[in-house]
C-alpha cells in the first residue's frame, strides 16, 4: 500500500524498548490518526505507526488499518502503480478482496485470513485495488523496515494461508514467526511476530511470548485488556521488551479482534518519507528522482488499467530530512 499524503511527514526513527517485568507488563496506549487513501471521496485509513510518540515495535514501521467500509457506492482501494525500497509490506484482510499487482511478476488476490508478503529491497513498483466483487473492505496494511545487511534484497512476493489454532477460547492465526505451537514459513529478516487473535465473548487468554520482543497489540474489534490496560478499537497497547506472557481479556459478550505485532528492537537508524525507506536525506531525494525518471531500479507493473499509470512523488520538504525528537530523548 501506498502513503498517499501529499505532504508525507519525515520521519527518522531509533528504537527504543523499555525493559518490563514479565509478570506485570506496563502497556502504553497509541492512538491513531486519520490518512485519506487518495482523493476526497477515497476510504480512510487509521495510523498508529509511526508518529512522535512511536516510531518502531521491532522492524514494524507502518500500521494502516481500515474499515469496515461499504465501497459499493465509492471509489474503495485504488492504488496505482507506486515505489517502496529497503522494507517489506505484509498485507492482510478481514473481508473483501484487492488485486495485488508488482514489478516481480506477481499478481494475487489478497483475500481474508491469507497473507502476501512483498519484498522491496533495492527497488519495486505495485498497484493495489479492491475488486467489483468487494462489498465491504476491512484489514491492515503493514510495512517492515530491512535491516542495512539486506536493505537491497531482490524483489520477491511470498503468499501463505495459515492455519487456525484453537488457544484458552481464542482462535490464532500466526502469519509471520511462532506463536501458540504453530509457525509461519514466511522468511523475513529479522525475528518478527505477527498473528490475528480473534477472542471468545467475556474470554481471557495468556500468550507465551518471546521476551526479547517489543510488541504491539492493535485492536480491531473491541475494547480488549492488555494486562490491566484497556485498549480501544483502532487504538494499540505497546509492551516493551521482558514480557514473557501477554494476558488479553475480552469484556464484551460479543467477538473481539487483535492483531499481535511483535520484533527484537530494530537498532539501526531509518529514514522514512513516503514510500521509501532509507538511511539518509540524499538517499532519499535518490530514490524520489530515481522514481519521477521512471528508472529500471523500480521496474514496471504489468496489466494494471487506470489513470493514473503511476503515483507520482510529492515534492520533498524544503528542509533536509532529520530526526524527529520523541518526547524524553
Amino acid at each position: 500500500m501506498s502513503n498517499i499524503e501529499t505532504d508525507p511527514i519525515e520521519t527518522r526513527c531509533r528504537a527504543r524498548a523499555e525493559r518490563v517485568e514479565p509478570q506485570h507488563p506496563a502497556v502504553e496506549i497509541v492512538t491513531s490518526r486519520e490518512v485519506p487513501l487518495g482523493g476526497p471521496r477515497a476510504m480512510r485509513v487509521r495510523r498508529t505507526l509511526p508518529q512522535r510518540a512511536r516510531s518502531l515495535i521491532g522492524a514494524w514501521c507502518f500500521v494502516d488499518h481500515y474499515g469496515p467500509e461499504d465501497v459499493r457506492n465509492v471509489g474503495g482501494m485504488v492504488v496505482p502503480p507506486h515505489p517502496h525500497t529497503g522494507l517489506q509490506t505484509v498485507s492482510w484482510l478481514f473481508s473483501g478482496e484487492i488485486e495485488h499487482r508488482d514489478s516481480s511478476g506477481a499478481r494475487a488476490l489478497v483475500e481474508p485470513g491469507e497473507l502476501n508478503l512483498m519484498t522491496g529491497g533495492y527497488g519495486i513498483c505495485h498497484s493495489e485495488v479492491s475488486t467489483a466483487a468487494t462489498s465491504v473492505l476491512h484489514g491492515v496494511q503493514l510495512w517492515v523496515a530491512l535491516p542495512d545487511a539486506h536493505r537491497d534484497a531482490d524483489r520477491d512476493f511470498q503468499h501463505h494461508v495459515p492455519d487456525v489454532v484453537h488457544h484458552d477460547g481464542a482462535d490464532v492465526r500466526v502469519f509471520l514467526g511462532s506463536m501458540a505451537g504453530t509457525s509461519s514459513p514466511v522468511s523475513t529478516f529479522t525475528p518478527l511476530l505477527g498473528a490475528e487473535i480473534t477472542l471468545a465473548p467475556e474470554s481471557v487468554v495468556e500468550l507465551d511470548v518471546d521476551p526479547s520482543f517489543e510488541h504491539g497489540v492493535l485492536v480491531d474489534r473491541g475494547p480488549v485488556r492488555v494486562s490491566e490496560t484497556s485498549i480501544a478499537p483502532a487504538q494499540l497497547g505497546y509492551v516493551g521488551v521482558g514480557a514473557a506472557c501477554l494476558r488479553l481479556a475480552n469484556p464484551s459478550p460479543e467477538q473481539a479482534r487483535v492483531v499481535l505485532l511483535g520484533g527484537e528492537p530494530f537498532e539501526e537508524d531509518i529514514v522514512m518519507w513516503w514510500n521509501f525507506v532509507g538511511r539518509s536525506h540524499d538517499e532519499i531525494v535518490r530514490f524520489r528522482a530515481a522514481w519521477q525518471q521512471e528508472s529500471e531500479r523500480f521496474g514496471q507493473v504489468e496489466g494494471y488499467v487506470g489513470e493514473p499509470m503511476r503515483l507520482p512523488a510529492p515534492p520533498l520538504p524544503k528542509v533536509r530530512l532529520r530526526p524527529r525528537r520523541r518526547p524524553g530523548r
